[in-house]
């Protein structure tokens, strides 16, 4: 199933956490590998929704929040793609689907 309705990618989720170098956990080295830096989180942004737009979310787990998507697939850079998993939350409160994280695909 395709993730659709109300979606909602925090700017403060990839300026203060994904693109933003980190001691662990870093992404920030691992996305500039294909383009994505802070001088163009919205272009990140841009290739997130087109991520859901391809690819199937598959329930992952639910819990007082909402129920928990993983996406898999290949998320569209400036100079290349990324194997991916994007983990997306449709909020009980609200119905909307909220970004989460994204990780490498293993």
């Amino acid at each position: 199933m395709k993730l659709q309705g109300n979606i909602l990618i925090p700017d403060a989720k990839l300026i203060n956490y994904l693109l933003v170098y980190r001691d662990q956990d870093d992404k920030s080295k691992w996305l500039a590998q294909v383009g994505f830096t802070l001088a163009n989180p919205h272009q990140l942004k841009s290739a997130l929704v087109e991520l859901i737009q391809t690819y199937d979310a598959v329930p992952d787990r639910s819990n007082k929040y909402g129920i928990f998507y993983r996406v898999e697939g290949d998320l569209q850079g400036i100079s290349g793609n990324l194997s991916v998993v994007a983990i997306w939350l449709k909020r009980s409160q609200d119905q909307i689907i909220q970004f989460i994280t994204l990780k490498p695909k293993k």
